[in-house]
């Protein structure tokens, strides 16, 4: 299936024809080929040029690789490296399979905790979109499918498909005259659902840094820097999710809850636990209001709170949540089940 996983491949798809269609009008030109050679210049190390299979040459000041985990461009030419996560982030394999959409369409997707790694439960408006992400450190493939397709509730509609993964990123995502965005950049497997919210973000944190005379060596760095804190982030909140758990039912989740995490992550959860406040650092992708989530339901309880509250009494405070809870309930009643929601922009 090209260079995309299945895992995202559907909605990458149609996020790249809606590109390519809105670029076109815009004068880009496409040009479709196989590389077969990547030209270098011998003093820079720069790309100049690539040379495609039909024996076209495509030439350029910047190139952006979109090669997927091969990384042609930025890793088989420029050995720019790979800093490897996988101790941090222990599944690394998925099996994906579709199956028959359920008589009622839920309204959310469900994450379930397995003994090995987690299973993903998609509705969509035809079929439901499954899959099994675990360690085969912990797990073996034909475990993994058995327990893949007996927790699918509905009938499967093809084979299901293994994708091996490694967790991490490129030390640089930017390097020289090379930019790489997607899954060449670097991969957190899909718990969050990360993956096109940081193909989108390197592309806008290119053009706010776009070089205007040459590559600047200044621009590159910050580009490299934010590029380096984002996936940071999104990998911090990926393991706060299996080192906060508190299951011993088998070896996976007990390696978990044991593996040396970043200072970043201990940082965060320390000052959770003694103060109840949260550090979100700037441009995190992830609210506070995830972050609690996270602490909260994983067993991660404060030992003291902000002392703004001492302000209000008990009583002020028990009406002030409860009146919030009030607004948030009061137009459930009143909202469409979620077929009739989604025939409202259908039909």
């Amino acid at each position: 299936m090209n260079y995309l996983t299945p895992i995202i491949s559907t909605v990458f798809g149609l996020y790249a024809k809606f590109l390519r269609k809105f670029t076109e009008k815009m004068g880009v030109t496409r040009t479709e080929g196989l590389v077969e050679h990547v030209e270098q210049c011998p003093t820079s190390g720069h790309i100049t040029s690539l040379k495609l299979k039909n024996g076209q040459t495509v030439t350029g000041d910047l190139f952006i690789d979109c090669s997927g985990f091969r990384g042609l461009l930025i890793q088989e030419k420029l050995r720019t490296g790979y800093e490897d996560w996988s101790h941090l982030l222990q599944c690394d394999r998925a099996i994906a399979v579709p199956s028959e959409r359920f008589e009622q369409t839920l309204p959310y997707t469900r994450s379930i905790a397995h003994t090995a790694g987690w299973q993903w439960r998609i509705p969509l408006q035809h079929r439901n979109g499954n899959g099994l992400v675990y360690s085969s450190s912990h797990s073996s493939d034909q475990q993994a499918m058995d327990t893949l397709l007996g927790n699918l509730e509905s009938k499967a509609l093809s084979d299901p498909k293994i994708i091996k993964f490694q967790t991490g990123r490129r030390y640089k995502q930017w390097n020289k005259n090379v930019i790489a965005i997607g899954l060449s950049s670097g991969f957190l497997e899909p718990l969050e659902s990360t993956s096109i919210h940081l193909v989108q973000s390197a592309v806008v944190r290119l053009a706010h840094l776009f070089p205007h005379q040459g590559i600047n060596n200044s621009l590159v760095d910050e580009f490299n820097k934010q590029s380096a804190a984002e996936f940071e982030q999104i990998r911090d909140f990926l393991v706060l999710h299996y080192h906060a758990t508190q299951r011993t039912d088998s070896d996976f989740w007990q390696d978990m809850r044991q593996i040396k995490i970043p200072d970043s992550l201990a940082n965060k959860i320390e000052t959770f636990k003694q103060s109840g406040r949260l550090i979100r650092e700037q441009n995190d992708l992830f609210t506070d209001s995830s972050w609690l989530q996270v602490m909260l339901g994983q067993g991660i309880i404060p030992q003291d709170y902000h002392p703004i509250a001492d302000a209000m009494t008990e009583e002020q405070l028990d009406k002030m949540l409860n009146d919030i809870k009030k607004i948030k309930q009061e137009p459930i009643s009143k909202l469409p089940d979620h077929d009739t929601f989604l025939k409202m922009f259908l039909s």
